[in-house]
């Protein structure tokens, strides 16, 4: 079994997106992965804009909660994707991933649909990786 980590800053944007692509991609290849997300200094809520988004695909975060993630749980992971954003210092055997992604808060609703595309994109990419590892 895989554990895969998203994190970023606020856990209300990037890391969110990321992980809800992760789930489905996990769901579709009836994979029993765990997925950890969360933030350095979680936001209070997901981004509207990033709500909106992924509405647009189908997917609701409406009722998310951005969070902490602690070092224990990002340690235990194989892979954690930062979002471009995050100073992470984890544990040696934690294949670290920088995205490098523009935040997609306040940003137009074209550009944040540019972004939700980059991240699904990337975490299918990941998927297809690690599935084949």
């Amino acid at each position: 079994m895989r554990t895969v980590g998203f994190v970023c800053v606020q856990n209300a944007g990037r890391s969110q997106m990321a992980t809800a692509f992760a789930e489905r991609e996990r769901e579709r290849r009836e994979l029993d992965w765990t997925i950890v997300t969360g933030g350095t200094l979680p936001a209070d809520h997901v981004h509207e804009e990033v709500v909106d988004a992924m509405a647009d695909v189908g997917i609701d975060l409406s009722g998310r909660t951005p969070r902490e993630v602690s070092d224990d749980e990002l340690d235990s992971c194989d892979v954690v994707a930062t979002m471009g954003c995050s100073t992470l210092s984890l544990d040696t055997s934690v294949d670290v991933r920088d995205w490098d992604l523009p935040d997609p808060d306040g940003r137009s609703p074209d550009e944040v649909a540019e972004i939700r595309e980059e991240v699904e994109r990337r975490v299918v990419a990941l998927f297809d990786e690690l599935a084949d590892a």
